[in-house]
């Protein structure tokens, strides 16, 4: 069983989030290079960037867990933090979309 356990960290991998740089997952990093491109689009890329590192780390701190490497506290405190990440993601999607549905209602 402990090994079934070792090869789990490899399924990060088989989801292509392993090439994700885990440096640029601050709110400052974000920040500055959206400051630098000047850019909606540039905005919305460090954001998702920064999302998708979150649960990166949480999936990491998860095996970890089940490892026994990483403490309950731990696991929990980055299990919560991708939940926030994610229901904030939800919410800008659902935003993104009620705006798009009120574009297309407008009458030309």
């Amino acid at each position: 069983m402990i090994n079934n356990v070792n090869s789990v960290s490899s399924l990060s991998m088989t989801r292509g989030l392993a090439a994700i740089d885990q440096d640029n997952s601050t709110a400052s990093s974000a920040a500055e290079s959206a400051a630098n491109d000047g850019g909606f689009g540039a905005v919305l890329s460090n954001v998702a960037t920064g999302a998708l590192n979150t649960l990166k780390d949480a999936e990491g701190m998860s095996f970890a867990g089940i490892k026994g490497t990483a403490t309950t506290r731990e696991v929990v405190d980055a299990v919560m933090q991708a939940q926030q990440t994610l229901q904030t993601a939800i919410a800008i999607r659902d935003k993104v979309v009620t705006a798009f549905l009120d574009v297309t209602r407008m009458q030309m």
